[in-house]
């Protein structure tokens, strides 16, 4: 095989000043493969980036499983559900969380708002990682002083909220009438967080549990729901299986991938289709290598003539095209897996590509590059070229030496 790799190398260089346009068509053809491979190896890191940016973010921020009621009655013994979960296996804390609608006032400005209570700093979910202004501070510092409030950095400039400002939030039941009074408490802004996900950002305040209670007229322990945090994020589906056996009417226990079914609905279809399209690149550009081995073919009629004169098989032949093909598509490759790390390190460090942070949840674009990727993509590449160089080669092997000699 030295031989063949021989001969092959010494075409590939190809020093010769007569053959300008066939070194053209085969650079052409290197950067095809750079450009298809390289644009297959981003687009995969950045779809697998959006994936983990937005499970990190729902994965900290929403529940895990949250176990509540049919009929959104409040959960009255919520205690005695918790010390049953804690024997669950696989469930590393549980907490009862009181949810529920309500008005939020800062100043003049009113806005609609959900309300979650938690029991003080300990909430399960990782809500203190996005605090973007103040701090995650919710349980007053005595007995005087007002319960601090949490809010999203959309709903704070709608309300135009500062650190600090006082805020009031009412909740009430039915139609308000002189009977019916809403219950109106006081809080403090002491944080302002943002995940970069509408439905997080745009309603949601987080208060403690005993103020939630007071709001909605609810008696301890009872609770909306309970959240379960699990010991491990793969095995999330099979807990929330576990629960479906035996957690009866009028329970029911759901899962973030059930809550939050239409965003990862929306990552697969982006994991799913967007490869498929920008390989169909990679294809191309491998089976323009016919084309060019074919030229580098006619190129060196009367060298096959001499080689095959001199005893050269048919064998010898065809592997020398085939060698110098795959020598093109690896080269290719080996440009288009630099130009995807160096893509990748340039996103990460300065975040080139800028998105809407309303539609993508994310204010640049991630890339989270897995080294699998690299080796299908070489591996697929060096395939399709090896496919590619095969037809073209087969002629050259199969060309009459008598023939060839007389080939003008």
């Amino acid at each position: 095989m030295r031989f063949e790799w021989f001969v092959a190398s010494k075409y590939f260089k190809n020093n010769r000043k007569d053959s300008s346009f066939l070194s053209f068509i085969k650079i052409m053809a290197i950067l095809g493969v750079a450009i298809g491979s390289a644009g297959l190896l981003i687009s995969l890191s950045v779809v697998h980036g959006f994936k983990s940016v937005i499970e990190e973010k729902i994965l900290g921020f929403g529940t895990h499983i949250s176990v509540e009621t049919f009929a959104s009655m409040p959960i009255y013994r919520a205690d005695t559900l918790v010390t049953w979960l804690e024997q669950v296996p696989d469930i590393e804390a549980i907490q009862p969380v009181v949810y529920g609608q309500g008005m939020i006032q800062v100043g003049n400005l009113v806005e609609g708002s959900f309300i979650k209570g938690v029991p003080g700093e300990n909430d399960l979910s990782d809500l203190s990682s996005y605090i973007t202004k103040g701090e995650y501070k919710i349980t007053p510092q005595d007995s005087v002083a007002s319960p601090g409030l949490v809010m999203g950095s959309r709903l704070a400039r709608n309300l135009n909220a500062n650190i600090g400002d006082p805020v009031f939030l009412y909740s009430i039941k039915g139609v308000p009438t002189s009977s019916n009074l809403p219950e109106i408490q006081k809080f403090i802004l002491t944080g302002i967080y943002q995940t970069g996900i509408d439905q997080f950002d745009d309603v949601l305040v987080v208060i403690p549990i005993e103020s939630a209670r007071t709001l909605f007229n609810m008696e301890a322990p009872a609770a909306s729901q309970v959240d379960i945090r699990v010991s491990n994020i793969d095995n999330i589906r099979l807990v929330d299986a576990y629960l479906n056996d035996f957690i009866d009417f009028p329970y029911v226990n759901i899962s973030l991938y059930t809550r939050y079914n239409n965003i990862f609905a929306w990552i697969n279809l982006q994991e799913q289709t967007i490869p498929i399209v920008i390989a169909v690149m990679v294809i191309v550009a491998a089976f323009n290598l016919i084309g060019t081995v074919l030229m580098m073919v006619l190129e060196r009629v009367r060298d096959i003539g001499a080689l095959k004169m001199m005893g050269g098989l048919n064998s010898q032949i065809r592997n020398i095209f085939i060698i110098e093909g795959l020598m093109v598509g690896a080269l290719g490759l080996i440009l288009g897996i630099g130009i995807a790390i160096t893509f990748n390190w340039l996103q990460s460090t300065y975040g080139l590509i800028p998105l809407s942070e309303e539609n993508y949840y994310m204010s640049t674009a991630p890339v989270e590059p897995h080294l699998i990727d690299f080796v299908l993509v070489s591996g697929v590449t060096l395939f399709l070229c090896f496919l590619a160089s095969w037809i073209p080669a087969r002629v050259a092997s199969r060309l009459n030496p008598i023939d060839v000699s007389n080939f003008n």
